[in-house]
């Protein structure tokens, strides 16, 4: 059997298709256990915050069966450690650029396994992810307009992951924008985030 590494971007498109699943709330459970497995491997010093962001930590919409996490590093040394360390933990580096890198757990050759982990490594204060999340979580209806997006693009890009991260693209940065600037007012008006 060939490895992941060895196999062609179709032979991953293929084992690794698009799956989308009504919400389940065994996803949080995932991410709890990973984050306390993730928090006693790596260095403390090096993490500035790790969390659960993507469509499994938005209620009730349907979501990819992935738990995607946000590891930001303290610094662009502790970035250079936690990318390293992150192998050692069973995560495989997937892309990596200044100051971001993507990682991954639970893909074999065999296909998904049981539970699966994107993890996106970047500097600390690159989280606009947490933004969406949140402004999601309070906007039931912009959660039900993404997960309407998101199921129209199933079918169409069920083999091809990056054509539906970019289709998904300008709702996801122009509900980000109205989101920082949602919370930036209610910080500034001493509400919090919540």
């Amino acid at each position: 059997m060939k490895s992941l590494e060895a196999m062609t971007p179709a032979e991953l498109a293929a084992l690794f298709p698009i799956i989308l699943e009504p919400h389940r709330e065994v996803w949080r459970a995932w991410y709890a256990q990973e984050n306390a497995r993730l928090q006693a491997l790596l260095p403390k010093e090096a993490v500035f915050r790790l969390t659960h962001i993507g469509s499994t930590a938005i209620d009730g919409i349907w979501a990819k069966p992935t738990v995607d996490m946000l590891l930001e590093a303290a610094s662009e040394a502790a970035f250079a450690t936690l990318a390293q360390r992150l192998a050692a933990c069973g995560y495989i580096c997937m892309h990596r650029e200044a100051g971001r890198a993507s990682f991954n757990r639970g893909y074999t050759p065999q296909g998904f396994a049981e539970e699966v982990f994107h993890l996106h490594l970047r500097l600390r204060g690159d989280a606009d992810e947490i933004y969406f999340r949140d402004y999601l979580n309070l906007r039931p209806e912009l959660a039900a307009q993404y997960e309407r997006l998101k199921l129209s693009l199933w079918r169409p890009y069920e083999h091809d992951r990056d054509g539906y991260t970019a289709a998904k693209g300008e709702f996801i940065r122009r509900v980000t924008m109205e989101a920082k600037e949602f919370f930036q007012k209610r910080a500034a008006e001493g509400k919090g985030t919540k």
